[in-house]
């Protein structure tokens, strides 16, 4: 008995050494020459980063995965005019000539740039290499870089508004930064290519007419001025209310134009993540009213409404105006017209909390027709598609139902069935229904898979449209062009597909 007691002590005694020599290893500098640290990311990436103003930090871990510690004798960069780095809490790299790293231990490495006015329109990649040298003879070296794009400014943080007093144009040369309330009082044109990054708090506010002549290969974007990313696999863009809103504004003694009516035109213009997308006021209840017109254009992801209009005539033709936190489209007053367009709500749909607002328990298109002051609400939907997670995607507010006037023609909706006397040929969801309607209406982060409005090849919305020549015979839509999609595919001269994408054959 006393033999296995004293191995008992004997063996743990050799343990508790072997425990306590493996404990000092880690502290003990290591001269080999082939050991290395690991790098959570080999290139620190950058997205384009506006110049003469610092971008937001991005981190590298740096790990010693060996038993033994590894010294850092120098630090430096080939460059170290753009680049900004801070090493475990040192920011002079000429400080660091004795940094030791123990065995299984970790530290953080924070980058930021800043680049200097390139004089350029196009981005500048900007690129440099982060080196590090350890006692034992080894060198390692992070790569650096960056995109630098010089922008035009107007106005500044907290200067309240920057005004304009007749007109403006903004130019494809090189994007512009909006940094406060931006004022067109006359006619606003956007060129082809042109791009606003508006900054938080910032919207555009436009007193008279708008000509936005996007094309396919050179839309008009409207966004916010954060392009790094909030988690690695989510961009900042991914989130609504980055900024305000665009807003179409017709109201007596503001409109420059005087008694004349606005007219917007806007053609393949994208509008992404802000408070509100597009906002179209006026306080005309009688006569002529401003008119709007969409063609091509995408108004996504916005914390509160997507195309709010009011008191204005609208014509919206091949337009997507998805994921909004309260009401996708609300009209109220006015003759509106949609045709091949998609409104699609899945605002939130996804496992990852980015948004900085719920989904409100509201319908993707809520029609007013109640007001006795406003001009009569005639809205009408053709050949679109109404839907969302959300069981009734569609709201007619209207005294009798059978009375209202709007027209809805070749749809697929999401809602029970229309009783309107102008309520014909559409396909209603059902509970039962297993068949996707798009490509992919939930964000999985993960797999960086984000939402797409295409429809399935399944989709319940596939072929139920109203023929394109029986459309374009209704008054007023003979000049219509609908007979190419968003992307420019070709709808079929029979049924076409609902919505504003037509599947591929």
């Amino acid at each position: 008995m006393k033999a296995q007691r004293s191995l008992f002590f004997k063996c743990t005694a050799y343990l508790i050494l072997l425990t306590f020599w493996a404990g000092c290893s880690q502290y003990k500098v290591s001269d080999d020459p082939t050991l290395r640290l690991a790098f959570s990311h080999d290139t620190v990436r950058f997205d384009t980063v506006f110049t003469a103003q610092g971008s937001a930090t991005m981190q590298v871990k740096i790990y010693n995965r060996n038993s033994h510690a590894l010294l850092i004798d120098r630090v430096w960069m080939d460059d170290g005019q753009s680049f900004r780095v801070n090493i475990d809490g040192e920011p002079n790299l000429r400080q660091i000539t004795s940094l030791q790293i123990d065995g299984g231990d970790s530290m953080f490495v924070f980058v930021r740039v800043t680049i200097d006015t390139l004089r350029q329109n196009n981005p500048v990649l900007v690129t440099d290499d982060l080196h590090f040298h350890l006692s034992s003879g080894a060198t390692q070296a992070i790569h650096l870089q960056a995109y630098g794009q010089d922008v035009e400014r107007i106005g500044k943080v907290g200067c309240g508004r920057t005004e304009f007093p007749r007109s403006h144009t903004f130019t494809a040369e090189k994007p512009y930064l909006l940094f406060d309330t931006v004022i067109i009082n006359g006619q606003m044109t956007l060129a082809p290519g042109a791009t606003l990054y508006m900054h938080q708090g910032a919207c555009l506010m436009v007193y008279g007419n708008v000509s936005a002549a996007g094309t396919a290969d050179q839309p008009i974007r409207i966004c916010g001025d954060r392009l790094d990313r909030l988690f690695d696999s989510v961009p900042y863009r991914f989130a609504g209310g980055a900024w305000d809103g665009v807003y179409l504004v017709d109201i007596k003694g503001k409109n420059m134009l005087g008694n004349i009516t606005s007219t917007y035109d806007l053609k393949y213009v994208d509008i992404l993540s802000g408070t509100v997308g597009l906002m179209c006021v006026s306080d005309r209840t009688s006569g002529n009213l401003s008119q709007l017109k969409m063609d091509a254009c995408r108004i996504h992801n916005h914390s509160q409404y997507g195309l709010y209009i009011s008191h204005m005539d609208a014509q919206v033709t091949n337009t997507e105006i998805s994921n909004c936190a309260a009401y996708c489209v609300y009209c109220d007053g006015g003759k509106h017209d949609f045709v091949h367009s998609t409104i699609a709500s899945y605002f939130g749909s996804t496992n990852i909390r980015i948004q900085s607002v719920p989904k409100e328990a509201t319908a993707a298109v809520f029609i007013n027709n109640l007001s006795k002051q406003a001009p009569a609400t005639k809205t009408s939907f053709y050949n679109s598609i109404i839907t969302g997670y959300l069981t009734n995607q569609l709201v007619v507010a209207t005294p009798i139902d059978r009375y209202y006037p709007g027209t809805f023609v070749g749809n697929y909706l999401k809602t029970d069935t229309l009783p309107m006397p102008h309520a014909s040929e559409n396909t209603y969801w059902q509970k039962d229904d297993t068949a996707a309607v798009f490509v992919n209406d939930f964000y999985k982060y993960k797999e960086y898979v984000y939402y797409n409005f295409h429809l399935d090849s399944v989709s319940p919305a596939r072929g139920i449209g109203e023929e394109i020549n029986v459309i374009k015979s209704y008054p007023d839509f003979g000049d219509l062009r609908i007979e190419e999609d968003y992307d420019g595919v070709p709808r079929t001269t029979g049924h076409p597909d609902a919505g504003c994408y037509q599947h591929p054959l």
